[in-house]
């Protein structure tokens, strides 16, 4: 088994709950940092900028280097400024002014949903259906069924997406966790095989399930999701699990060792 090389750190769930910093998590970060292990930062929040993101991060005590940060967001820029797209989109205010290849009016080439609770309304999703129905491309930023907040659970971007996808009859390109080729695009930017890269988080539909689509070694945490989904039967598939973030360090001086 190849020694591990590079560590790929979901944010929240993992390094944060609930708006609060989770215990150990700055420390363990830190930590990771002296082993000589890269380290890349990946989360599907799709309602903000990685720029804002970065800076809600240092308020935790977590200093993120632009190139170190993977966000759904970042990748839909790439895929769709390179297709040239004109693109219909169910996203954030804040997202919607940023996206250069938004477009008001069609035809559209692709339909690109994310958080879009601020916005929603019937005429969006009607848009998004017919572009769809008209031969759009539909993405999804990512398909996450709920997300914590420090006032309870909300309902995630996945619901809109199989909205469209129910009403379409066609299935969504995910571009955020679970897709594996957004871990192996964190993996490559570290210059390392996926074999050599282990992927942390604590949902194990998408942390755990795309690493391991991805051919990465995957840890399990016992924080934010985990016990929602391990009283569904969803957890259990990674290949180690630890009570949280601050346990990966010492896990990870083993496998470096190997």
């Amino acid at each position: 088994m190849a020694a591990v090389r590079a560590v790929l750190l979901d944010l929240e769930g993992t390094l944060y709950t609930n708006e609060q910093v989770l215990d150990g998590a700055v420390e363990a970060v830190a930590e990771l940092r002296k082993l000589g292990l890269g380290v890349r930062f990946l989360t599907n929040t799709d309602s903000k900028p990685a720029d804002r993101i970065r800076g809600e991060l240092a308020g935790y005590g977590l200093t993120v280097a632009a190139a170190e940060l993977f966000t759904p967001v970042v990748a839909a820029e790439r895929l769709l400024t390179a297709a040239g797209a004109r693109t219909c989109a169910l996203l954030s205010k804040e997202l919607l002014e940023l996206m250069p290849t938004v477009v008001a009016e069609g035809p559209h080439t692709h339909v690109l949903i994310g958080d879009c609770r601020e916005t929603l309304d019937y005429a969006m999703l009607d848009e998004a259906f017919r572009a769809v129905r008209g031969g759009a491309e539909l993405l999804a930023l990512q398909r996450g069924r709920y997300f914590k907040r420090a006032d309870g659970d909300h309902i995630d971007t996945g619901a809109v997406v199989a909205a469209i996808e129910y009403s379409s009859g066609v299935t969504a390109r995910v571009l955020g966790k679970p897709a594996a080729d957004f871990f192996r695009l964190a993996a490559a930017s570290l210059g390392v095989d996926a074999a050599e890269c282990v992927v942390v988080g604590d949902d194990a539909t998408t942390d755990v399930a795309g690493g391991r689509a991805a051919g990465l070694r995957t840890v399990q945490v016992r924080t934010g999701k985990f016990a929602d989904q391990r009283a569904e039967g969803r957890t259990g598939d990674a290949d180690h699990e630890v009570h949280s973030v601050a346990g990966v360090p010492a896990l990870l001086r083993r496998l470096t060792a190997g």
